[in-house]
């Protein structure tokens, strides 16, 4: 227990907290727009704390295949477990206990179905996609940011039990984002990916090709973001926000595209971020107004 607390911060950093965030809020926004704002107490706040506690399980097995890898990549290198702040044993502990934890809270206070798709998405993120896709295709993040997608579905079948088709729409948008996204951040460390010997698409395909791949995902993007407005999801607010927060990314797309120095790779990646947040934002503000 006391090394436990000593070494709470690489605890932390296991569970990538930056990428919890993200599917907190998504989760959330899932919960709050399946239940029109009113979902039940112990639903939202258990089924938040559940799924992000799979989630956070899932990332700490990633933490744990990725250790040789990591090993050799400047951004990953001082990591818990490259550094041996932490155990290769402490980790599956932990990990074992965090979703353990989380399906009890799943199961207990949101429904059968829920706990399924979270789980799948855990085995999916932390096994299939970690150990064997990444290394297969140089589209790992395309096929991998499924996992990274769910939460918007998760949040709204612990509210509603059941697989909604609007909710879908959310899962297609996060996972178009998830490429463009990724490829950023790819094309800024192309040379760790290189020297670690997995085969992103900047270091199978080339840069160019990468950054060519970020436009036209962008470009999609922006289409798919569009559909809620058809369906009537979402009403003119909605669609305002997602028409500029598309325009921008179109914007840094085209700036990365044209820069031989790929000096726009880090602000692209770095608005992505932002992008997502805002158009969630603007989805729980113009369903909550419309209410």
């Amino acid at each position: 227990m006391t090394s436990v607390i000593a070494n709470w911060r690489g605890y932390l950093e296991l569970t990538k907290p930056g990428v919890q965030a993200l599917l907190f809020v998504s989760c959330a926004s899932g919960m709050l727009i399946g239940s029109n704002f009113s979902p039940p107490v112990t639903v939202f706040f258990f089924g938040l704390i559940g799924i992000s506690f799979l989630a956070a399980s899932s990332a700490v097995v990633n933490h744990f295949f990725d250790k040789q890898i990591d090993s050799k990549m400047n951004r990953t290198s001082n990591r818990p477990l490259v550094l041996g702040d932490i155990s290769d044993k402490q980790a599956i502990i932990f990990s074992v206990l965090l979703y353990l934890s989380g399906s009890a809270m799943l199961l207990s206070f949101t429904n059968f179905l829920t706990w399924l798709l979270t789980t799948l998405t855990f085995i999916f993120y932390g096994f299939i996609y970690t150990k064997y896709l990444k290394y297969m295709t140089s589209q790992n993040i395309v096929i991998g940011g499924l996992a990274g997608a769910m939460p918007p579905l998760l949040g709204w079948a612990a509210i509603s039990n059941t697989i909604e088709p609007n909710a879908l729409l959310l899962v297609l948008i996060i996972m178009v984002w998830t490429p463009p996204h990724f490829w950023a951040l790819a094309v800024y460390r192309v040379d760790d990916y290189s020297d670690a010997e997995v085969p992103m698409l900047p270091v199978q395909k080339g840069v160019p090709f990468t950054k060519q791949h970020i436009l036209l995902y962008t470009f999609l993007l922006l289409a798919c973001t569009m559909l809620p407005y058809a369906v009537q999801m979402f009403g003119e607010i909605y669609l305002f926000s997602a028409l500029v927060l598309g325009a921008v990314f179109l914007i840094y797309s085209f700036r990365l595209y044209f820069d031989e120095t790929n000096a726009m790779a880090m602000p692209t990646f770095a608005y992505s971020i932002i992008y997502l947040a805002a158009l969630f934002a603007a989805m729980l503000i113009d369903h909550f107004l419309s209410l």
